[in-house]
């Protein structure tokens, strides 16, 4: 009978352990797939700064678009720094949601105002400063892609049975998906004739 209670005991251990070592692996590729979204987010924080500067000369009239593209720039950044402090923390990284969203925003606001600016339209420069940029922002989905399917997978690992009954126990929360469109990029367009 002790023998039993024993081997019950040490399958029960090995269960735990491997359950444990499986949410750490879960959360590790998680966590490595936000840091392959932090470099290219980065990647298109520096070039912001480049594209309105060149901008500028052309744009003078536009200086409140200019400057709103640089606010959201700045708020988009800091709140990457602080999800990338810990991207296991849904609130930050929400918060990154929603500060890319609203640089997004700017971004094509500021995007639509240069179709007015030929000249500047034309410079080289800024020709090869727009297309870095939709180079960047492709390589943003595919990260964030990655990390949403690192993130769904591991919160499925947190959530299968008899896994979720230990996995809050080891301190495993679930982890936020990263969404970087607002809800009108969602929406199905609606097509009239």
């Amino acid at each position: 009978m002790v023998f039993v209670v024993l081997s019950l005991l040490v399958v029960l251990v090995i269960y735990l352990i491997s359950t444990f070592n499986g949410l750490v692996v879960s959360r590790n590729r998680f966590k490595n797939a936000f840091a392959q979204i932090d470099v290219q987010l980065e990647r298109r924080y520096d070039l912001i700064p480049n594209l309105v500067e060149t901008a500028k000369k052309y744009m003078q009239h536009e200086s409140e678009t200019l400057q709103a593209v640089i606010r959201a720039r700045n708020e988009a950044q800091s709140a990457c720094r602080k999800a990338m402090n810990n991207p296991a923390n849904a609130n930050a990284v929400e918060q990154l949601s929603q500060s890319e969203i609203n640089l997004s925003q700017s971004l094509g606001r500021f995007l639509m105002l240069t179709e007015n600016y030929p000249e500047l339209k034309a410079q080289d420069t800024m020709r090869s400063l727009m297309e870095e940029l939709t180079n960047t922002e492709n390589l943003v989905s595919f990260a964030r892609q990655a990390y949403n399917d690192a993130v769904m997978t591991y919160n499925t690992d947190c959530q299968k049975f008899p896994a979720n009954l230990f996995s809050s126990l080891f301190g495993f929360a679930e982890a936020a998906f990263l969404r970087l469109q607002g809800e009108e990029k969602r929406a199905a367009p609606k097509v009239q004739f």
